[in-house]
């Protein structure tokens, strides 16, 4: 059994570099937050697996899921922009 664990842990900490590694380097908004997400949510199960889970379930709550949602929300509207400032410039000085 202990061994099966040990995998377990591997693989669980093999999955959160790689998707720590995926989040950081994605270019669209949007997925870099799902992405983060599911980082939160993987490293709420670390906690618990870690006999912590008082701190499992703050990391689920408010890592993965207010900050995930202020995040989406964020990630929303700056998509909602589809001019860059130097664009919004020269629409101004037009008549």
């Amino acid at each position: 059994m202990s061994a099966l664990l040990t995998v377990f842990d591997l693989l669980l900490t093999l999955t959160l570099l790689g998707l720590a590694l995926v989040t950081v380097t994605s270019r669209e908004p949007r997925r870099a937050v799902i992405l983060f997400i599911a980082f939160g949510l993987l490293l709420a199960l670390v906690w618990a697996r870690l006999r912590a889970p008082d701190l499992a379930l703050a990391e689920a709550a408010i890592g993965a899921g207010l900050s995930g949602a202020l995040m989406l929300a964020a990630a929303r509207r700056a998509s909602g922009r589809k001019t860059s400032p130097a664009e919004e410039s020269d629409t101004e000085d037009a008549p």
